[in-house]
């Protein structure tokens, strides 16, 4: 599975995302839906990694490499 990192300005939309899945394991356990909740649960774990890797990331400066430089011909000798 290719890494994609999260634009830190979705992290409100991951903690919504959030509630509406713990809603819906709530609802899923209340009913014994045993298979669903595994479900909820997995995309949860997923759901909360990606969001901390994305707040560890959004505190981390860019590095400015810089513009390269042209080479100057080497002298036949």
């Amino acid at each position: 599975m290719p890494v994609t990192n999260i634009n830190p300005k979705m992290l409100p939309r991951l903690d919504e995302i959030e509630l509406g899945l713990l809603a819906r394991r709530a609802r899923a356990e209340a009913e014994g839906g045993l298979g669903e909740i595994e479900g909820i649960d997995l995309t949860l774990t997923f759901l909360r990694q990606k969001r901390d890797q994305t707040r560890r990331l959004a505190g981390v400066a860019p590095i400015h490499l810089g513009m390269p430089g042209m080479r100057t011909p080497r002298a036949e000798t």
